[in-house]
């Protein structure tokens, strides 16, 4: 009896065990963890976020933050191993990190976040299908999140860059944004994005440098902007010395920008040491932007580059420019030695590998005058550039498609010299002779002359050259040259 009265004493006590709750906390140590991230200290970063867990385990924002580790290595590096072994860390951070509050900011935001960044992975990795739905899928949680906060400003950085992207998607992709639902305006989305960069609240101030990120590769690629990007550079004191994601970054717009010496400067004058992450990229640009200057050890960084990377974006291109390089020292042996590698590594994703396979594939050899100023002008050299070519006359080149790219070469080296009507000429006859050839050359020589108008402010002839440059069809650099002429129409047209 005293038993069973035991049991029902116990029985009827209510005991209630409270699970921990958990938390997303953006305090001091994750701060630190995410600057040292950002600057590709990512094995600091990783110490940090560690000892933020085991001090503070009810913590879900160092489990956010492991991602951008995993984002860093995988799409700077693309080693197919450690995807292998990385990806399944994306369904248990997603778990984790929907155990948080649901009336948080971050409960949605650090899910979008974390599947924008899987995204972009995937398609290093050849799943683009599943990175289209991911991105479907982070810009709607996206959304959804901003009409429930639409003071937390870290939805804007993200809804923003998204925005800009999506309003200029080429033809040839087009049908996947209408499928998915996914519409886009430059002016909106860099609106958006610029009132993050100048928002005073703490989350925009603690995301402030990923904004810079965002911003700058737009501010050139979407908007066509190289001095209002400079400015900013220069506004905003970018610490390419000691932060190595600015470094690339910046050197790489340099690259985009004919600014080779700038851009070796900044790479060279980068305070390398053991802690920061080993990116192969870098090799990558720094031998294209040597060979452009015409340094001797350019070769040596695209063979560390070939020879290290173990993805397969830009390879294409890195072995045609070490073939380019060896043709142009007169060692035909290594010149072939390197052009049969085109064909068999790397993919062509970007136009720029598709075009070196298309190469490759010709069996045949640039003209050397001619590619020695496409490189010298690529780098920055226009003078130079120039010299060379006006002591040629297109009638010194035995086939069309260098007679072509003799008259474009030239324009682009007056347009880069501010000599606009040498310029305009030589891309109206360009276009006139090259606009059913699968040369790129006439269809770039329209988006120049769409710019040069647009400059100018005759918003007519722009928007007329801009559709030109659409209406080419068949050749070299399609889907990034009817990118940016569609973002040239959109410009024109204020959205």
């Amino acid at each position: 009896m005293r038993f069973i009265f035991i049991i029902a004493v116990c029985c009827s006590i209510s005991v209630t065990v409270h699970a921990r709750q958990k938390k997303y906390e953006l305090n001091a140590r994750c701060q630190q963890a995410y600057d040292a991230i950002m600057q590709l200290r990512l094995n600091t970063g990783r110490a940090i976020l560690e000892e933020e867990k085991h001090s503070n385990p009810d913590n879900l924002l160092p489990y956010f933050l492991d991602n951008y580790i995993d984002f860093f290595t995988l799409f700077f590096n693309e080693d197919p191993a450690a995807y292998a072994s990385q990806r399944k860390q994306r369904a248990a951070r997603l778990d984790m990190l929907s155990q948080g509050p649901s009336d948080s900011p971050w409960y949605l935001y650090t899910q979008a976040a974390l599947k924008f960044q899987w995204a972009i992975v995937r398609v290093k990795f050849g799943e683009k299908w599943d990175a289209v739905w991911e991105i479907r899928k982070s810009y709607l949680t996206l959304k959804e999140n901003q009409r429930k906060f639409p003071g937390f400003q870290p939805n804007n950085m993200m809804v923003g860059a998204m925005q800009t992207v999506f309003g200029t998607v080429p033809e040839g992709y087009k049908w996947i944004t209408n499928i998915l639902g996914l519409r886009g305006s430059i002016k909106d989305g860099m609106n958006t994005l610029q009132g993050f960069i100048d928002s005073h609240d703490p989350t925009a101030v603690a995301f402030r440098e990923e904004s810079y990120y965002y911003y700058c590769y737009l501010k050139l690629f979407i908007e066509n902007k190289p001095e209002q990007l400079w400015q900013f550079i220069q506004q905003k004191k970018l610490d390419t010395e000691h932060n190595y994601l600015f470094a690339l970054m910046v050197a790489n717009l340099s690259m985009n920008t004919q600014q080779a010496a700038q851009g070796i400067k900044v790479l060279e004058d980068f305070n390398d040491t053991p802690e920061y992450a080993e990116v192969h990229y870098h090799n990558y640009v720094m031998g294209i932007m040597k060979l452009e200057r015409q340094d001797d050890d350019a070769i040596a960084y695209l063979e560390k580059f070939v020879n290290n990377f173990k993805g397969k974006f830009y390879v294409k291109e890195a072995l045609q420019r070490l073939s380019w390089a060896y043709y142009l020292k007169g060692n035909m042996a290594m010149a072939n030695k390197y052009r049969s590698l085109v064909t068999k590594r790397g993919n062509t994703e970007t136009d720029a590998d598709k075009q070196a396979q298309k190469e490759a594939k010709s069996g045949q050899w640039p003209n050397p005058v001619l590619l020695k100023a496409r490189l010298m002008s690529d780098g920055g050299q226009y003078t130079a550039a120039r010299d060379l070519l006006l002591a040629k006359r297109a009638g010194d080149f035995a086939t069309v498609a260098e007679k072509l790219e003799y008259a474009y070469r030239l324009g682009r080296i007056y347009d880069e010299m501010g000599l606009d009507s040498n310029a305009m000429r030589l891309y109206e006859t360009t276009i006139r002779l090259g606009s059913n050839r699968p040369e790129y050359f006439a269809a770039r020589s329209a988006l120049q002359l769409g710019y040069i108008y647009e400059k100018a402010g005759d918003k007519a002839k722009a928007r007329q050259s801009f559709q030109t440059c659409l209406d080419m069809q068949g050749h070299d650099y399609k889907n990034s040259l009817d990118q940016r002429a569609k973002a040239g129409l959109l410009r024109l047209d204020g959205k």
